[in-house]
């Protein structure tokens, strides 16, 4: 019997020994195949008898065809081939029913296996942290709790490297789509499957202590995120819309916690916000239009005078940070019902605050009664929305309604933008054409070098090599650039007899008030920002009606 199977071995071509272990090892492989199959097809929610049947009777069958072919080789092809294909149609089924990072044999999952030690330590030193301060222990894997776990590492993770202030999911058919706010600009990110995103809502939900039930009504929550014992506290916002829920997650910065000295004005225009400190009364209006930073800078004028000494209240309709030993009011929906936040600021008034700050002022109301509190020896801030010194004092006087009490109550105007400031590290200097320098009013000897943000670099390989400082936009972090003006005698004067703006705009070029666009030139000339980006940030607004952008 021994000799009658050597000799059908010999036949057949298998006596060598490498052919054996070969056989053995894909003969193993296939086994391990069949396993991994019937375990995930269940992981997977699939037809767990047809796949596993489907590859063990391809497989079955290549080893038998193996077995009848005497060209060793032949055999082997036909095998491989069958193991294959069977394999191949079963991941590529499984992974139009899964997420996008749980699937397999992709670019990226491949990517992945060789930095999957980098990847776990990564995520061993990420910490999720609750609403009520608890920590979020790693899921099982393939639960819903999972599946949200990791959406919300691989977008935070990536949100803060991009150094992201905001980001917000919008539903859009079958997917979201993801925009990321750096430095105040939106960045479209890659969409995320709706089937994604509904876990990681629903993640996200738990960790701000929300109804993750509720899908219509806005709420709004917190949680906070450790990193390599670096906490950053994460504001949620979610609201139901026809197409779905939109989310908002913000990065709760110290934005807000500037003091005058970080707000990016020139030294003259520090040492007059400075002075505010040396007055018991007045009113000093904080101009600019939406996302302008208006908020940081009332904040900070606020900030700059001593808590303990005064009695400092501000009255907001969504304060955007805590001010420590300053008293913050806040005018929610449901005080409409019962007063309204012209008489909730009468109120605070007649508290005997010493000084306040007013976050929004869209009313006639509320204009008259900041007034009178300045002239009854308050000193009194008011935010609102303009978007140049004189369209801001326009604003004023058709709400307040009366000249003479407002030159006597106010000490003066200011209006703001934000532009990205260059990044140190990448950055690129050039020289600046004849004709860009006559357009802006530019001396040749003073702006011999401008600079502007860096071009993509390429390595050896020919691969792009991004900036790890900017990531790559070019910019870090903003400036304030400033309009401001100080009333004097003669400007209060003028304010009292003036029966056009535009008299009154000439008054304040007499005075030496440089426009908008004056002062972010000033910031181009020495490098701070460039002129693409002082274009970008004022063609936004109508500041370019001012006479020194025409």
């Amino acid at each position: 019997m021994p000799g009658i199977l050597l000799l059908s071995v010999e036949y057949g071509g298998y006596i060598s020994i490498v052919k054996l272990i070969l056989f053995l090892a894909l003969y193993l492989l296939w086994l391990l195949l069949v396993r991994w199959a019937a375990h995930d097809a269940k992981a997977v929610d699939t037809n767990v008898g047809f796949w596993i049947g489907l590859i063990l009777g391809a497989g079955a069958l290549a080893i038998l065809l193996w077995w009848l072919i005497p060209v060793f080789i032949a055999g082997l092809l036909i095998y491989l081939v069958a193991i294959a294909a069977t394999g191949l149609a079963y991941v590529k089924h499984r992974n139009a029913r899964v997420l996008d990072f749980d699937r397999v044999l992709t670019i990226e999952h491949i990517k992945s296996l060789f930095a999957k030690s980098e990847k776990l330590e990564a995520m061993a030193s990420f910490l999720f942290i609750t609403a009520n301060n608890n920590e979020v222990p790693p899921p099982e894997p393939r639960t819903p709790m999972f599946f949200g776990y990791r959406t919300a590492y691989d977008v935070l993770t990536d949100a803060m490297w991009r150094r992201a202030s905001t980001i917000t999911f919008a539903p859009k058919g079958d997917s979201y789509e993801v925009t990321y706010y750096i430095d105040g600009t939106a960045t479209k990110q890659p969409s995320l499957p709706r089937e994604q995103m509904e876990y990681f809502i629903h993640f996200t939900k738990e960790l701000a202590a929300l109804d993750a039930n509720e899908k219509r009504k806005p709420q709004k929550g917190k949680f906070r995120t450790r990193q390599k014992k670096e906490n950053a506290d994460w504001e949620v916002m979610t609201a139901g819309s026809t197409a779905g829920e939109q989310v908002r997650l913000k990065h709760v910065s110290k934005e807000h916690d500037q003091r005058i000295s970080d707000l990016g004005l020139a030294p003259d225009q520090q040492e007059q916000f400075e002075s505010l400190t040396q007055i018991r009364q007045g009113l000093f209006l904080i101009a600019g239009p939406r996302k302008s930073g208006i908020t940081s800078t009332l904040y900070a004028l606020l900030r700059n005078h001593d808590a303990f000494l005064n009695s400092i209240n501000t009255l907001e309709k969504q304060p955007a940070a805590q001010l420590l030993n300053i008293t913050q009011n806040t005018f929610a929906l449901t005080d409409t019902g019962t007063t309204t936040y012209a008489r909730k600021l009468q109120s605070i008034v007649r508290m005997g605050a010493d000084i306040v700050g007013i976050g929004e002022c869209e009313d006639a109301d509320t204009a008259k009664i900041a007034c009178a509190a300045a002239n009854d020896g308050k000193l009194v801030y008011v935010v609102m929305n303009a978007d140049n010194v004189l369209q801001a004092l326009g604003k004023w006087i058709k709400m307040v309604g009366d000249k003479k009490l407002i030159a006597e109550t106010l000490t003066g105007v200011s209006n703001q933008r934000l532009m990205r400031t260059l990044c140190e590290e990448c950055k690129q200097a050039y020289a600046p054409n004849k004709e860009l320098l006559k357009k802006f009013n530019l001396p040749a000897e003073k702006a011999k070098v401008l600079y502007r943000p860096g071009k993509e670099v390429y390595d050896k390989k020919g691969k792009p090599s991004v900036c790890e400082h900017c990531q790559g936009t070019g910019y870090v972090g903003r400036t304030g650039v400033f309009e401001m003006i100080m009333l004097n005698d003669e400007l209060r004067a003028a304010v009292r007899q003036v029966k056009q703006l535009p008299e009154l705009g000439m008054q304040f070029r007499r005075a030496k008030m440089l426009y908008l666009q004056e002062q972010a030139l000033r910031k181009v000339i020495v490098g701070k920002t460039s002129i693409q980006e002082m274009l970008r940030v004022l063609a936004s607004g109508k500041a370019q009606d001012s006479p020194a952008a025409q």
